[in-house]
């Protein structure tokens, strides 16, 4: 058997060593312990500044921390070592991906095909595998460009469960479900142990709606038992049950903090529980004094928290500027759309802030997936324009729910039209109960609604615009036993069509014809009695009139 050298031995050991001390950088970026991968990797990069795989996974740990996202350190690092090493293909990819944040796609591709091509044979599967990881990691990727690359390497490399982990994502963030996971079982099968593949299948069953909760807690509960250190489903089951069940959350999150590094996100999450205790005041002094722990490397989340302490104890001001301090230090692509929407809500507190406002809950509604909280966001501001009797801008936003949930009903339709009503918007009014009308057709309020919207378009009953809707309410009212219960309706159509056909059809015997409905209906109604007295007068003076004018029999015409 040939010897193996001191030097050659020497050599050997050193690169198990440098392997192991990757793969276990990776392992931590996989349970998402940030802070550990980077102390592995400058540590590499120390020893041996030229050590292109710790290079390029460092700059990974940059850009994978989506609380903090490190795009200038990872460009930095990565144009630094690729002047001393020009020709490193891996370093070609990351920067390639740092492109890709910054909105650069074509240079993007051209560092990526130009890796491909410069790749040697044995480094061809990574490098393609890294192109699909920024491609279906990074912003502005393209998602389908990276799964295909990705599926280039899995065809020689068949057994790389993290290749299929990451098709997976990538069909996940195409919104394809299905083929997601597909890939992530295939991965299951490849690493039995893959936590995260267990904890993505499970992410994407809860999508589907609570009722499908056997199916992925399971799953969840899966990937703690592949991998009790894989720290990212624990702080995933805190979040589940942060609403529901508050001492359940707690538990998730001791296990959460038991796994992962000591960070300021820790601080942050059990400052959270106490928000969600209702515990406002000890909420915003956990913040602080997390803050203050942590200096630069404060979890953004803090500032966002204490805005919605502030919120709830009704402290506009010190919540708008909570708001404004978290927008400006967390990653855009984390802040959600109720944290858009609670700060347009708060800035309706603020005269001369309502552009922003309203250009806030936008974004909130164009970011969130579900209807009902679409609708939320939407009512919510509507209501606040309506507290402050702005029923103009109430209308606008109510009349943006029956744009957002085509399954409307009446009370959506009334909010939306009647706010337009009082705001003056008689045109816009008369739309939305026309629509009531339609879906509704023999329910009385809607012809009443359209009615009064109708007599804003036509103050002075010339062209008759209410007259149609008036007589569909008499119509139903005739039909309905209960005259008492449409009455608040019926009268108003009734005293419409008497100042109807005596002012404009000059009809006074109709107009006395539909004043005695009302008194049919109330017998009481002051006006009515009054008016009847007035009327008969009038009809009885036409009368008398006509019967003047008529000709005696002499004076008619022979036949």
């Amino acid at each position: 058997m040939k010897k193996i050298g001191l030097l050659a031995s020497f050599i050997l050991v050193g690169h198990i060593l440098f392997a192991q001390d990757i793969n276990q950088g990776k392992q931590f970026l996989n349970y998402e312990r940030y802070q550990s991968a980077e102390d592995v990797f400058q540590k590499l990069l120390t020893s041996n500044p030229n050590n292109i795989d710790a290079a390029y996974w460092l700059g990974q740990t940059y850009l994978a921390n989506q609380d903090i996202i490190d795009t200038t350190s990872a460009k930095e690092l990565y144009q630094k070592t690729l002047q001393a090493n020009p020709n490193a293909p891996l370093i070609m990819v990351g920067i390639g991906q740092v492109e890709l944040r910054e909105g650069k796609t074509a240079d993007a591709r051209n560092h990526f095909e130009t890796a491909i091509s410069l790749a040697k044979k044995k480094e061809k599967d990574d490098i393609q595998e890294s192109v699909g990881r920024a491609n279906v990691m990074a912003k502005n990727g393209d998602i389908l460009y990276g799964i295909q690359k990705l599926k280039d390497a899995a065809d020689r490399d068949k057994k790389n469960a993290e290749i299929y982990n990451l098709i997976g994502e990538g069909y996940w963030k195409l919104n394809d479900g299905s083929n997601a996971i597909i890939n992530y079982q295939k991965a299951l099968e490849l690493d039995p142990k893959d936590a995260r593949a267990s904890w993505m299948i499970g992410r994407i069953y809860e999508t589907q709606g609570y009722n499908q909760e056997t199916i992925y807690m399971k799953h969840y509960l899966d990937a703690i038992q592949e991998d009790p250190n894989f720290a990212p489903v624990y702080y995933w089951l805190y979040g589940y049950y942060y609403n529901r069940d508050v001492n359940t959350a707690a538990d998730y999150l001791n296990k959460y903090i038991a796994t992962t590094d000591n960070v300021s996100k820790n601080c942050y999450a059990k400052a959270s529980l106490m928000f969600v205790s209702s515990k406002y005041p000890e909420t915003i002094s956990q913040a602080d004094a997390c803050i203050s722990a942590a200096g630069d490397k404060a979890y953004p989340n803090l500032y966002g928290l204490k805005a919605y302490a502030y919120d709830k104890m009704g402290d506009s001001l010190k919540s708008k500027q909570a708001f404004e301090e978290f927008f400006s230090k967390v990653n855009p692509d984390n802040i959600g759309p109720k944290d858009y929407a609670t700060y347009g809500k708060v800035l309706l507190e603020f005269p001369g802030q309502e552009a922003l406002a309203e250009s806030n809950i936008e974004k909130a509604i164009a970011l969130d997936t579900v209807k009902a909280n679409k609708v939320g966001y939407v009512k919510d501001i509507a209501k606040n324009y309506v507290d402050k009797k702005n029923f103009v801008e109430a209308g606008k936003w109510y009349g943006k729910v029956l744009n957002i949930d085509s399954s409307y009903g009446k009370t959506d339709l009334f909010y939306a039209g009647y706010n337009d009503y009082r705001g003056g918007n008689y045109k816009t009014a008369d739309s939305v109960f026309t629509l009531y009308q339609n879906k509704y057709p023999d329910d009385i309020y809607g012809w009443y609604l359209g009615a009064r919207a109708k007599e804003g378009m036509d103050t002075t009953y010339e062209l008759g615009l209410a007259k149609p809707d008036y007589e569909k309410v008499i119509a139903i009212g005739d039909t309905t036993t209960d005259k008492n219960s449409v009455k608040d309706k019926l009268i108003p159509a009734f005293r419409y069509m008497v100042a109807y056909y005596y002012n404009i059809k000059h009809q006074a015997d109709t107009a006395l014809m539909y004043n005695n409905q009302i008194l049919t209906v109330d017998p009481t109604d002051a006006t009515a009695l009054k008016t009847k007295d007035a009327l008969e007068s009038v009809v009885k003076k036409q009368a008398q009139a006509g019967a003047a004018n008529k000709p005696s029999d002499s004076t008619k015409p022979n036949k």
